[in-house]
């Protein structure tokens, strides 16, 4: 199967944020593939000191939601921000498993494209402030942004993932 970039362009996405949503689906594909069948007992384990697959999942999740509200010129909620502070950690209460994180980027992904549908190639060079310091960033730089840093992840998120399943056969 061709990578998504080379499928053609996507229906409804402006020109200039076609690579933005290629990189987005490319990831989502990846991480469901690479993550199908994924034993939950090794979702946290951290070899070599590095982050967990869990980690990742969560942040890839977390970054684009975060990102893209800064691009929509929106402050993060406290629920944002919870969700930030949660990551890498496991949720006693509703313990999470490869599939529901997994489920949750898909989710993310769907939203952002949603969004890069509705954004105007116009805006993008318009000012948008980053986290509490209203660090300078544009709309093109926030929304490129999140899709680099969420194939950054995915590399790391597939070594870890290769390299806990070699090292833990059984899966425990």
């Amino acid at each position: 199967m061709l990578e998504v970039w080379l499928r053609g362009p996507l229906p409804e996405v402006p020109p200039l944020l076609q690579p933005v949503a290629h990189a987005l689906l490319q990831a989502r594909e990846e991480i469901q593939e690479l993550l199908t069948d994924f034993p939950a007992s090794l979702l946290w384990q951290r070899p070599a000191g590095v982050a967990s697959v869990g980690f990742h999942l969560q942040h890839l999740t977390g970054v684009l939601d975060r990102t893209f509200t800064y691009a929509r010129a929106e402050a993060l909620t406290s629920t944002q921000l919870a969700a930030l502070a949660a990551e890498g950690h496991d949720d006693t209460d509703l313990p999470l498993t490869p599939d529901v994180l997994v489920t949750a980027f898909a989710r993310q992904v769907d939203r952002a494209l949603d969004q890069l549908r509705t954004t105007p190639e116009a805006t993008l060079p318009e000012f948008r402030g980053v986290g509490r310091a209203v660090l300078p960033s544009t709309v093109i730089g926030l929304l490129t942004h999140a899709a680099e840093h969420t194939m950054r992840h995915v590399g790391q998120l597939s070594v870890t993932a290769r390299v806990v399943r070699a090292t833990h056969p059984q899966g425990h």
